[in-house]
């Protein structure tokens, strides 16, 4: 069977195609995290494969379809008919620009000249050739790079000039789901072995900015609770903030009543250690909602916050995009 696919925004609607000259398939769905798996619906009359769905608040999707021939064998498949590649864990997605959606222009912009050292067995550091004493530390740091080209971002934002030369150091612990979690354990080690090291090996004397995405960004913020002189910001993308009242659908996560008893701690303190915290979070999530909450709750405590919704959903290009400029913003606030 020929199959040509497509998918087209077109204002208030989003619309993909599959086509099936002789209808060999029994169905065809939708795989999108934030979408669900609807079901397309066969026209004989063009002999295809149909879905239409309201617009949702994105300005683009990920997406993949499910295909299910008549003998039950089932396939998922990024779309023929649609050239765009997303990446991400657990492989490429295709997906669909809307009219709206615009690359970060830095991805088209000359890097600075630098290059890539090791720091140990849990760190990877990119320095400008230019002399630097200022820390940028990332979870899931070996991710940022390969799917967000965060290295990328660090070299074309000093090359124009949009903020101060820094390090970027990728921290890659051997279990982000034990280590991201809260974990005491993983935190006392970060604060008062790893992240000294770091800074003796860069030659930097100030404290560093954090980042992270997901539960990185739960464990950064948990590093930062724990040793608050070590971090002069944080950059916290779609954290893990787990609340039960938002959250249940998490419960089967292993760590998720370590998570939630953190994350009770945080909301009940009268203050924090508090630093400039910059948090986005996709419109389309489903940590929104503890995001949305956590941004008040550091702002209470003295954090100066910027909480940015930006319209993707849980995934590195989304977290890619929001680097410029609201990572830009932090860094200029911090390192002026």
């Amino acid at each position: 069977m020929e199959r040509v696919a497509g998918a087209r925004c077109d204002g208030a609607t989003v619309c993909f195609q599959l086509h099936d000259q002789d209808q060999l398939l029994a169905s065809v769905r939708l795989m999108c995290g934030f979408l669900g798996s609807p079901e397309f619906k066969y026209r004989p009359e063009h002999r295809r494969w149909e879905l239409r769905l309201p617009r949702p608040d994105a300005a683009r999707i990920e997406y993949k379809l499910e295909l299910t021939d008549r003998d039950g064998h089932r396939e998922t498949i990024c779309d023929p008919g649609n050239p765009r590649r997303a990446p991400g864990g657990y492989g490429d997605s295709s997906v669909l620009w809307c009219p709206d959606y615009r690359e970060p222009d830095w991805l088209h912009l000359p890097p600075a000249e630098g290059d890539w050292h090791d720091l140990g067995p849990l760190a990877r550091a990119w320095s400008p050739a230019c002399p630097a004493d200022r820390v940028l530390i990332a979870h899931d740091g070996p991710d940022y790079q390969r799917y967000a080209d965060l290295g990328r971002y660090a070299a074309a934002s000093i090359a124009a000039g949009r903020v101060n030369p820094f390090h970027v150091v990728l921290l890659a612990p051997e279990d982000r789901f034990e280590a991201y979690s809260a974990s005491s354990a993983y935190t006392r080690m970060l604060t008062t072995k790893l992240l000294p090291h770091v800074s003796a090996e860069l030659g930097a004397t100030a404290p560093v900015i954090g980042a992270g995405a997901s539960l990185g960004a739960l464990g950064m913020l948990h590093a930062q609770r724990a040793a608050p002189g070590l971090f002069a910001g944080l950059f916290l993308q779609s954290g893990s903030f787990f609340q039960h009242r938002f959250d249940a659908q998490e419960s089967g996560f292993a760590r998720y009543q370590r998570i939630t008893r953190f994350v009770a701690q945080v909301l009940r303190a009268p203050a924090g250690p508090a630093v400039p915290a910059t948090l986005t979070c996709g419109t389309v999530e489903e940590n929104l909602a503890n995001n949305r909450d956590l941004a008040a709750t550091l702002r209470r405590q003295g954090y100066e916050v910027t909480f940015v919704e930006n319209r993707d959903a849980h995934n590195w290009i989304g977290w890619r995009d929001a680097l410029d400029p609201h990572l830009t913003h932090l860094l200029q606030r911090v390192w002026p």
